[in-house]
């Protein structure tokens, strides 16, 4: 993450220390409120009139059919999120690169796949910053985008991501394949799922047993249904929003 650095009153230096993260963000952070009625929620869908949606995988455990998936999504010619966390960077540093070279985004997952809600303010920076940098380093990449593990968050947590300088993204439609039921019932799941809707994101993972014999139909299914698949980073606002009491991003 691309630190600034600024001559400013001790204060001013004191306060952004203190943040830790990225002041690039909190230059904005006044046109965005992720805050309803107390509580401060990630983004769980996007709305708009343009019928999109994001195909998202969480990456924390195996690679065996990360190939495979992208060979799917190039055939597709598609776009989409993955989700890492640093041990999977670390333990499988040809495929972040892959991911990035085929022109997808590449999303944070936390260092070590804890519970967020359960860890200091520190931790939580710690745990968010430390795959950052990781991948920084391999790659050049400056990721922007944070799914907690579990979808665990509680208000710190979702204060802490932004002040890192991350949208906190989580998701309306759960493929649940990390259930292992089969592929038919990952393609059902996903295209008869009431939430799906325009701006929907949803949540794959790229190590469940039936993802990638299921992704193909699925693909092509959303397609039928008009939806045009786009990765996280091109369907969210990155200003000027709110959400509603679902998580549905707005632009104000």
């Amino acid at each position: 993450m691309r630190r600034r650095f600024f001559k400013v009153s001790l204060g001013t230096f004191l306060a952004v220390m203190l943040l830790g993260c990225s002041f690039k963000y909190l230059s904005g952070y006044v046109t965005v409120s992720s805050n309803v009625s107390g509580r401060e929620l990630p983004i769980y869908s996007v709305e708009t009139n343009e019928k999109k949606a994001a195909l998202t995988f969480d990456a924390a455990w195996g690679n065996e059919d990360t190939q495979k998936i992208l060979d799917i999504l190039e055939k597709e010619k598609i776009h989409v999120t993955f989700f890492a966390t640093g041990g999977w960077v670390e333990q499988y540093p040809d495929d972040v690169k892959a991911i990035l070279a085929a022109g997808h985004d590449l999303g944070n997952h936390s260092e070590s796949h804890k519970n967020m809600s359960q860890l200091s303010k520190e931790e939580q920076k710690k745990e968010i910053m430390t795959v950052h940098n990781k991948v920084k380093e391999l790659t050049g990449y400056e990721m922007k985008l944070f799914r907690p593990p579990y979808g665990d968050y509680d208000n710190t947590v979702i204060k802490t991501v932004q002040e890192c300088g991350y949208y906190p993204i989580q998701w309306d439609v759960d493929s649940l394949d990390w259930k292992d039921y089969g592929r038919q019932s990952v393609i059902d799941t996903i295209l008869g799922n009431k939430a799906l809707q325009n701006g929907s994101i949803i949540l794959c993972h790229n190590g469940a047993k039936y993802t990638a014999e299921a992704l193909e139909e699925v693909i092509k299914g959303l397609k039928k249904q008009g939806f045009e698949i786009v990765p996280v980073s091109e369907l969210i606002y990155k200003d000027g929003y709110h959400l509603d009491a679902s998580g549905r991003q707005i632009k104000n």
